[in-house]
């Protein structure tokens, strides 16, 4: 197993930009691709983006041309840069393996004014 650990999250006004970063235990490299999941309040968890070991990414359809997923495999970390952001994005953002691990951790929260 694995503990991740997210931050950089806070209150931005809508059009602004925030970096997630989410730190790993363990090295990255051998788990393989990760990922980037938020959960909006009263909603299911969701889908934000992933990226493998290559650099390969994919992303959401809500989020694709405004964020930008990317790994440090020498730091074990990956990371998310949000631009554009809008008052739907307000979520907790957590990172997870592709697809996920069972346990996750205590995520980061992003609030978006209007």
């Amino acid at each position: 197993q694995v503990q991740l650990v997210e931050s950089g999250g806070g209150l931005v006004q809508a059009g602004g930009s925030l970096r997630l970063s989410c730190a790993a235990s363990r090295s990255i490299f051998s788990i393989g691709s990760m990922g980037w999941y938020r959960q909006a309040p009263g909603k299911q968890r969701e889908f934000v983006a992933r990226i493998n070991n290559p650099g390969y990414t994919v992303y959401g359809v809500s989020v694709k041309g405004r964020f930008g997923i990317s790994r440090d495999n020498v730091n074990n970390s990956i990371y998310l840069q949000m631009n554009s952001l809008k008052p739907e994005d307000t979520a907790v953002y957590y990172c997870n393996k592709y697809p996920p691990y069972v346990s996750w951790g205590q995520g980061t929260q992003v609030t978006v004014s209007s």
